[in-house]
């Protein structure tokens, strides 16, 4: 065997050990099935048409209550729109957001700051933490609202006059342990 021949068996059998370092059940996560994972609305298609198919289905508003879906319209390069989960309601301007696809392609990210900056405080525009710049940076994006994970087709009359707080809620599992095996 030439020394050509063995550097090249070399340097692959050395690419195939590393490639079984990364982990095997990794995922590249987009916005959409992420969102709907971990908020249990069973909504599908592009993250731009969710505000629209909710109407009627689930409740909508534009006050943010932990595990309800942020809706974010289309603008500018983010033009399929985007959905993140409200994971902790902070105070009436600022919620922290689990979402996917949105620092690093593919990539998971858990409680970032979001945080309203629309001059009615109605949360239609919003900034966004932005890993790679550490920051909110200077982006405003415009919000459609909240969809609350609570189906309204199956309630009563009575439980669709209800406020969204007092609605019944099916369980959707966020313990440790579920959100570990979503990013993993």
């Amino acid at each position: 065997m030439n020394l050509g021949r063995f550097a090249a068996r070399f340097a692959l059998t050395g690419l195939l050990c590393l490639a079984t370092v990364a982990p095997a059940q990794a995922r590249f996560w987009q916005c959409v099935p992420f969102a709907r994972e971990m908020s249990g609305i069973n909504i599908h298609g592009d993250a731009l048409t969710w505000w629209k198919q909710a109407a009627g289905v689930y409740e909508r508003g534009n006050t943010p209550h932990v595990g309800a879906v942020m809706s974010f319209a289309p603008v500018g390069k983010m033009h399929l729109g985007h959905v993140a989960m409200v994971s902790q309601v902070v105070n009436s301007r600022e919620v922290l957001l689990t979402h996917a696809n949105w620092s690093k392609p593919g990539g998971v990210e858990h409680d970032v700051k979001a945080i309203d900056v629309s001059p009615d405080n109605d949360w239609s525009e919003v900034k966004v933490w932005y890993a790679p710049i550490d920051d909110l940076g200077a982006t405003t994006y415009p919000v459609n609202g909240f969809i609350y994970p609570v189906s309204v087709p199956d309630a009563t009359d009575a439980e669709k006059a209800l406020p969204y707080a007092a609605l019944p809620r099916q369980p959707v599992d966020h313990t440790a342990e579920h959100l570990v095996a979503l990013t993993n």
